[in-house]
């Protein structure tokens, strides 16, 4: 299932699609290169852009899907789209002003990654950071770090255990969330009215208290 909706960049619209079943986003890559190139035809600049990305090697060009999105005339045309990462790899391959804050910001989060994998203590220090900047309270977000510990102590033991990542962890998360609430992860994030947003960061302390208590469980057993 595929939701259609328009973003706005700099008052400009760059439309877009949800996917529910992936829980991706699909964004317009014509109309984020027309954007970021102030191009008069931005299907000319990624038909070319597309040629030097392809000559470079780069996967993202044959990766992309095309989806039926609104076109100006008001008739829904196949268009070229793309995920978020797929967006921001073709971000770096457009030589604009526009595009440069995007590229320094990839620069900064690359380098804070590396710094995270030689120490991984960073990582919640700086999860405590966003949090706060973000104004969550200091009581939620120690709870919520906490929840990060035993998730982290919970797919632990599931690969221990030989469970696999992806759909199989997503089954088992399913079990523990309709145990507790009653709904699956897609329900409740569909009661919150969420989509890509992380579940976690969008309960409340007693929800955070519940889900940890139902995942630390298993482990006690």
């Amino acid at each position: 299932m595929v939701d259609s909706s328009v973003k706005l960049f700099e008052s400009q619209e760059i439309r877009s699609a949800w996917n529910e079943d992936e829980e991706e986003w699909y964004f317009s890559v014509v109309d984020v290169v027309g954007v970021l190139t102030e191009s008069q035809d931005g299907r000319k600049y990624w038909n070319k852009l597309k040629q030097r990305l392809k000559y470079e090697g780069n996967e993202t060009v044959t990766n992309c899907h095309q989806l039926k999105l609104k076109a100006a005339d008001g008739k829904m045309r196949l268009t070229d789209v793309a995920t978020t990462e797929q967006i921001l790899r073709i971000v770096q391959s457009i030589p604009s002003k526009k595009a440069e804050p995007f590229k320094l910001w990839l620069a900064q989060v690359g380098s804070e990654r590396i710094d995270e994998i030689i120490d991984p203590e960073l990582t919640l220090d700086r999860a405590l950071e966003t949090y706060l900047k973000k104004g969550y309270d200091r009581n939620w977000v120690n709870q919520r770090l906490q929840t990060i510990q035993v998730r982290k102590g919970l797919t632990d033991e599931w690969e221990r255990r030989g469970v696999e990542k992806g759909k199989e962890y997503a089954i088992l998360t399913d079990e523990i969330t309709r145990a507790w609430s009653g709904m699956t992860t897609r329900q409740y994030k569909d009661l919150k009215d969420l989509k890509k947003e992380n579940l976690r960061d969008n309960m409340t302390t007693l929800e955070l208290v519940l889900n940890t208590l139902w995942e630390a469980a298993p482990r006690s057993r």
